[in-house]
């Protein structure tokens, strides 16, 4: 990952090569007696001076708007900036206001303007960081961007465009004072954020034949390790003895056997405890319940909640944070073969309840059923569970928002508040007691798929049966924005995104506060 470093040096005697700027619309379109025009943000006076108070109008001539995430790349002027290239991205309408820009826009300005200079070796970002909060989202924004995946790239002529491409080496945040507390751990937390969320990003991206259980679960058994956690792994074996049957009924058709894997991080000082449930499904095809053709190509992402969950714990564990956070990972691959559970087959679950399986293509609920229940049997203070669970989250609130159920209202409150905090585009969901008829079964004690109307919506409903009534419990279907098979927007990149992880690790502090709501 890209290094960072706070500088107090002025934006144009800092040797780097290249400067990033921030600007802005000042005015509202459409508003009478309104003009829009730039105006350069806090930071960039430097720079202003070098061409003579003139950017601002220099930019307007080459077309810039200074709409979020817009970058306009322009030469430095013969003196006065060290660096030869200068970078302005845009933040958004300033709408002629005194107040500091929020952090979500620096977070995304700077993500957009580091992948821009990819294959530069050293940006300096002179975005405003009037606070410890702006220095935070600069920092994790800035990394956030300078993100590449490479592991299966070759080594022949295309490396030598793959350099070009490469993620900006290093960092410096001009205006941010390392001597600073504030400032110096805002940073500090936000390299340990962008780090755990990068750990994510490279798992998801991973191909299946390159990560299944077995291997995600020595991933993290290698994490454990290294950060002091606490892991248990339950192999096939394990899992049969214990009467996990909705693990070993979605991994049954697969020559990966399935893994439920804990793993834990505790603090001598802590007075709550979190649990963590993420759905890892490293392959989905749908079982006997086939997706179809051009459905299959990006379902290694379906693990993204284990990930998710993986890399919040190990978060917690560098920041040492004074909670007691345990992640559960359900792993297992979903394929057809002649030991696969079919359509109508009944599984009994760790909870002893009876599943009837009308579709194999819903199975991370299966997975996440048993995890669920194994969870509550700890009593922590709260569960969250995460998964790329249905596309009909999807339909609903598009590719960028997770949607939120909960058995409590404060503490759904709670995590869309942290959310929030964290700069992740989420959304609360309701879970209505009628649904709940829509997976009774004729044979079993419950059915794993109901009434297609409602099916994100129903999904919570199956997984609130495993759950025990009086721990405050969240599901977060991550199904949109965990893949992203889009273009790249301001520090998210194609492909794996680490959705969760950012809420996960607020929603960790917050517990750490005794703030779950």
């Amino acid at each position: 990952m890209s290094a960072l470093t706070l500088s107090s040096s002025s934006a144009a005697t800092l040797r780097a090569d290249a400067v990033v700027v921030g600007v802005a619309t000042s005015g509202s379109a459409g508003k009478a007696g309104k003009k829009v025009s730039l105006v350069l943000a806090p930071g960039a006076e430097a720079v202003d001076k070098a061409y003579g108070g003139k950017l601002a109008a220099t930019l307007e001539t080459l077309g810039a708007s200074g709409r979020e995430g817009e970058v306009t790349k322009l030469p430095a002027p013969a003196a006065g900036v060290k660096a030869p290239v200068v970078v302005a991205v845009g933040l958004g309408e300033a709408a002629d206001r005194k107040e500091p820009f929020e952090a979500e826009a620096l977070r995304r300005a700077a993500g957009a303007a580091a992948r821009a200079l990819a294959g530069t070796k050293k940006a300096a970002f002179a975005l405003p960081v009037e606070d410890a909060g702006a220095v935070a989202a600069v920092a994790e924004g800035a990394l956030l961007g300078a993100y590449s995946f490479t592991a299966y790239k070759g080594k022949d002529e295309s490396a030598k465009k793959d350099a070009k491409r490469a993620p900006l080496a290093e960092i410096a945040l001009v205006g941010a004072k390392s001597r600073d507390k504030a400032h110096k751990a805002a940073a500090e937390r936000a390299v340990v954020v962008a780090e755990e969320v990068h750990r994510a990003r490279d798992l998801i991206n991973t191909p299946a034949n390159g990560l299944d259980p077995k291997g995600f679960a020595a991933e993290v058994r290698a994490a454990a390790k290294e950060y002091g956690l606490t892991i248990e792994v339950m192999d096939e074996k394990a899992l049969t003895k214990g009467g996990f049957g909705g693990i070993l009924g979605v991994g049954n058709g697969s020559t990966q056997p399935p893994r439920l894997v804990r793993v834990g991080w505790s603090h001598p000082k802590a007075k709550k405890s979190l649990a963590l449930i993420g759905k890892g499904i490293t392959y989905d095809s749908g079982g006997i319940s086939l997706k179809p053709a051009g459905h299959n190509e990006t379902m290694k992402c379906d693990m993204s909640g284990a990930a998710a969950v993986f890399s919040t714990v190990v978060a917690a564990a560098r920041m040492g944070l004074r909670a007691n956070v345990t992640g559960w990972l359900a792993l297992a691959e979903n394929m057809p073969s002649g030991s696969a559970t079919r359509p109508g087959d009944v599984l009994t679950m760790y909870s002893g309840k009876t599943v009837e399986v009308l579709n194999t293509d819903a199975e991370g609920r299966l997975v996440m059923a048993d995890a669920l229940a194994r969870a509550g049997e700890e009593r922590p203070d709260a569960l969250v569970d995460v998964a790329t669970l249905t596309g009909a989250m999807m339909v609903a609130l598009g590719a960028r928002t997770f949607g939120i159920m909960a058995n409590d209202d404060a503490f759904r409150t709670a995590v869309h508040e942290a959310a929030g905090q964290a700069g992740e585009d989420a959304w609360p969901m309701p879970m209505p007691a009628h649904l709940r008829k829509g997976i009774d079964s004729p044979v079993a004690d419950i059915a794993n798929v109901g009434d297609r109307m409602g099916g994100g919506l129903l999904a919570g409903v199956f997984l609130k049966e495993f759950v025990p009534e009086d721990i405050p419990w969240a599901h977060l279907d991550i199904a949109g924005p965990a893949f992203n098979e889009a273009a790249p927007f301001g520090y998210t990149p194609k492909g794996g995104t680490g959705s969760a992880v950012r809420t996960l690790v607020r929603l960790v502090e917050r517990t750490a506060d005794g703030d779950l709501g």
